[in-house]
């Protein structure tokens, strides 16, 4: 189903230019989305004015998108499920109903299985064992979390040996990073530090920074907020990566909690920079995950609960897309007049896939 909407940067980084795998850290700069970047290719159609790279072009949504009732046909028409995790398969620590047996029965008609999360706060490994106490047989190979994205983003830049990386977040990160070889200070070791702000004092940074890295960080502090800002504002040529510019996330299931754009903001705010985000709705990890298994990126379809991350990532990589409604987005958030991102159909919760009647 293709559908006018307005196509904007992700909703939190407004201007942020998307991971590139030719980016070089000493030559990064923040500039402005351009639309080609945004938007698959199968949609530039829909879009007026796609010269102009800073310009956000606006367009109705004319039809809300459908419910989902031929699940034959969606299931049929595509070889790999991407799942966002919280919302999708779980909320905080507790499991989604029905989800063991919807994804038994896709593995069964042998459908590959991805999970993409934005919350950088576990290593793949981690999550690994999340899913394993939860009772879902899912492998690490499987998992693409954000913390995994900026280490193999950083990777994948070629970033200099000699640099460091100063990282706002929690342990997640800083595991990634440790596999990829990449050195790194901050995190949660920080997370007691106090600035001494009598007069005439001054912050000391490790000039040897070369990224900040910010993702989801329960810890967050003002040393934190500052000795990042020093870094970005005084290294030359020092990369801004964010993991996600999510506004909530699910610490619990009684209710949404502050997202890790509360972070990125803090920084963006301070020293007035965009960052390159590596998570949802960047295509990098659609990328990496397309290049790593073989994937035509017709032939998946994108499974998440919000709009303006799982959604449009899906969109943006050229993919099927489905909302399910067992997290962020409710239906009138996706009926809302002013909502301008659509899915190609909505359902419940996964486990109405397991009302398909003709197998594979």
């Amino acid at each position: 189903m293709m559908l006018a909407r307005r196509i904007v940067a992700p909703h939190l980084c407004f201007g942020q230019k998307l991971a590139s795998p030719t980016l070089q850290p000493h030559l990064w700069s923040p500039s402005p989305f351009t639309l080609s970047t945004i938007v698959g290719s199968k949609r530039n159609s829909t879009l007026s004015n796609r010269s102009h790279p800073a310009m956000a072009v606006t367009a109705q949504a004319k039809t809300v998108a459908p419910q989902l009732t031929n699940i034959d046909d969606l299931i049929n028409s595509v070889e790999t499920f991407i799942f966002d995790c919280d919302g999708v398969i779980w909320k905080g620590d507790t499991l989604i109903d029905g989800v063991p047996e919807t994804l038994d029965m896709l593995r069964d008609l042998g459908k590959r299985l991805v999970f993409v999360t934005n919350n950088s706060t576990k290593s793949r490994k981690q999550y690994g064992k999340k899913f394993e106490t939860l009772g879902l047989n899912v492998t690490e190979e499987e998992i693409f979390a954000s913390s995994f994205a900026a280490a193999a983003y950083l990777k994948s830049i070629d970033f200099p040996s000699e640099k460091k990386v100063y990282v706002i977040g929690e342990i997640g990160i800083l595991k990634e990073l440790e596999l990829a070889g990449i050195n790194y200070l901050g995190g949660p070791d920080d997370g007691d530090k106090k600035i001494d702000l009598t007069p005439g004092a001054l912050m000391h940074h490790n000039h040897d920074v070369g990224a900040v890295v910010v993702g989801f960080d329960r810890y967050i502090n003002y040393y934190k907020l500052q000795y990042g800002t020093l870094c970005i504002r005084e290294n030359p040529g020092c990369l801004f990566i964010a993991t996600n510019c999510d506004a909530v996330t699910h610490l619990t299931d009684a209710q949404e909690w502050a997202g890790g754009g509360s972070m990125v903001g803090a920084i963006k705010g301070s020293t007035k920079k965009e960052p390159t985000v590596v998570g949802k709705p960047s295509t990098f990890m659609m990328d990496y995950v397309s290049k790593k298994f073989g994937i035509t990126k017709s032939q998946i379809c994108m499974v998440g609960d919000r709009l303006d991350t799982d959604i449009l990532f899906g969109q943006n990589g050229g993919c099927k897309t489905l909302l399910v409604l067992s997290g962020v987005t409710t239906h009138g958030m996706l009926t809302d007049p002013t909502n301008t991102i659509q899915p190609d159909f909505y359902t419940n919760q996964i486990s109405d896939l397991l009302a398909k009647k003709v197998k594979v």
